[in-house]
Protein backbone atom coordinates (compact mmCIF):
# COMPACT_ATOMS: atom_id res chain seq x y z
CA UNK A 1 0.00 0.00 0.00
CA UNK A 2 1.19 3.54 -0.74
CA UNK A 3 0.12 6.49 0.68
CA UNK A 4 0.70 10.24 -0.14
CA UNK A 5 1.09 13.40 1.30
CA UNK A 6 2.34 16.47 1.22
CA UNK A 7 0.79 18.16 -1.49
CA UNK A 8 -1.31 21.86 -1.48
CA UNK A 9 -1.18 25.09 -2.88
CA UNK A 10 1.84 27.23 -3.25
CA UNK A 11 3.07 30.29 -5.31
CA UNK A 12 5.01 29.54 -8.12
CA UNK A 13 8.67 30.21 -6.70
CA UNK A 14 7.84 28.51 -3.88
CA UNK A 15 8.78 24.51 -2.40
CA UNK A 16 6.53 21.09 -1.13
CA UNK A 17 7.90 18.24 0.06
CA UNK A 18 5.69 15.23 -0.68
CA UNK A 19 6.01 11.72 0.89
CA UNK A 20 4.64 8.20 -0.20
CA UNK A 21 4.56 6.09 3.07
CA UNK A 22 5.01 2.26 1.58
CA UNK A 23 3.98 -0.95 3.60
CA UNK A 24 5.28 -3.96 2.82
CA UNK A 25 8.81 -4.34 0.45
CA UNK A 26 9.06 -1.02 -0.89
CA UNK A 27 10.55 -2.79 -4.29
CA UNK A 28 13.92 -1.84 -6.27
CA UNK A 29 12.23 0.99 -8.45
CA UNK A 30 10.26 3.57 -6.10
CA UNK A 31 8.76 6.87 -8.61
CA UNK A 32 7.04 9.73 -8.68
CA UNK A 33 4.52 10.21 -11.67
CA UNK A 34 2.26 13.02 -12.35
CA UNK A 35 -1.01 13.96 -14.10
CA UNK A 36 -3.38 16.57 -15.00
CA UNK A 37 -6.91 16.04 -16.80
CA UNK A 38 -7.26 14.98 -20.19
CA UNK A 39 -3.48 14.31 -20.40
CA UNK A 40 -1.25 11.31 -20.03
CA UNK A 41 0.60 10.14 -16.45
CA UNK A 42 3.66 11.41 -17.26
CA UNK A 43 6.80 10.10 -14.83
CA UNK A 44 8.71 12.79 -12.45
CA UNK A 45 11.21 10.70 -10.71
CA UNK A 46 12.58 7.57 -10.72
CA UNK A 47 14.83 6.48 -7.42
CA UNK A 48 15.94 2.12 -7.66
CA UNK A 49 17.76 -0.01 -4.84
CA UNK A 50 20.86 0.87 -5.79
CA UNK A 51 20.68 4.69 -5.78
CA UNK A 52 20.42 5.65 -9.28
CA UNK A 53 18.09 8.54 -9.70
CA UNK A 54 16.32 9.78 -13.10
CA UNK A 55 14.59 12.97 -13.84
CA UNK A 56 12.16 14.12 -16.17
CA UNK A 57 13.83 16.76 -18.13
CA UNK A 58 11.04 20.00 -16.99
CA UNK A 59 12.09 18.99 -13.52
CA UNK A 60 15.57 18.51 -13.56
CA UNK A 61 17.94 21.06 -11.49
CA UNK A 62 14.39 21.80 -9.22
CA UNK A 63 13.05 18.17 -7.88
CA UNK A 64 14.76 15.79 -5.80
CA UNK A 65 13.80 12.78 -4.75
CA UNK A 66 15.00 10.46 -2.13
CA UNK A 67 13.62 8.34 0.54
CA UNK A 68 14.46 6.11 3.58
CA UNK A 69 13.08 2.85 4.17
CA UNK A 70 9.85 3.16 4.32
CA UNK A 71 9.10 6.55 2.74
CA UNK A 72 9.42 8.11 -0.61
CA UNK A 73 10.15 12.02 -0.81
CA UNK A 74 10.14 14.04 -3.45
CA UNK A 75 11.15 17.91 -2.93
CA UNK A 76 9.62 20.34 -5.24
CA UNK A 77 11.51 23.56 -5.57
CA UNK A 78 10.86 26.75 -7.79
CA UNK A 79 7.84 25.38 -8.55
CA UNK A 80 5.77 26.46 -11.37
CA UNK A 81 1.77 26.86 -12.41
CA UNK A 82 3.01 24.01 -15.13
CA UNK A 83 3.73 21.77 -12.17
CA UNK A 84 0.08 21.95 -10.88
CA UNK A 85 -1.00 17.80 -11.22
CA UNK A 86 -2.28 15.25 -9.01
CA UNK A 87 1.09 13.61 -7.61
CA UNK A 88 1.57 9.73 -7.45
CA UNK A 89 3.61 7.38 -5.89
CA UNK A 90 4.50 3.91 -8.15
CA UNK A 91 6.73 0.87 -7.51
CA UNK A 92 7.82 -1.95 -9.43
CA UNK A 93 9.00 -4.65 -7.50
CA UNK A 94 11.43 -6.19 -10.33
CA UNK A 95 13.62 -3.89 -12.01
CA UNK A 96 16.20 -1.28 -11.47
CA UNK A 97 16.29 2.00 -13.68
CA UNK A 98 18.74 -0.21 -15.84
CA UNK A 99 17.01 -3.08 -16.46
CA UNK A 100 14.07 -1.62 -16.93
CA UNK A 101 15.50 -0.97 -20.56
CA UNK A 102 14.29 -1.09 -23.36
CA UNK A 103 11.17 0.39 -20.90
CA UNK A 104 12.00 3.91 -19.72
CA UNK A 105 11.61 4.56 -15.89
CA UNK A 106 10.01 7.42 -16.55
CA UNK A 107 7.10 5.32 -18.45
CA UNK A 108 4.49 4.09 -16.33
CA UNK A 109 4.70 0.06 -17.93
CA UNK A 110 6.47 -1.61 -15.32
CA UNK A 111 4.83 0.07 -12.13
CA UNK A 112 2.00 -2.50 -10.72
CA UNK A 113 1.40 -0.70 -7.33
CA UNK A 114 0.21 2.81 -7.24
CA UNK A 115 -0.69 5.17 -4.48
CA UNK A 116 -4.16 7.45 -4.55
CA UNK A 117 -2.66 10.72 -5.31
CA UNK A 118 -1.79 14.41 -3.70
CA UNK A 119 -2.71 17.09 -5.55
CA UNK A 120 -0.32 19.99 -5.72
CA UNK A 121 -1.45 23.43 -7.25
CA UNK A 122 1.10 25.78 -7.64
CA UNK A 123 -0.25 29.38 -8.82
Amino acid sequence: QLVESGGGSVQAGGSLRLSCAASGYTGDCMAWFRQTPGKEREGVAVLDSRGKTTYAESVSGRFTVSRDPKTLYLQMNALKPEDTAMYYCAIDMLHTITTMAPFSALATTLYGYWGQGTQVTVS
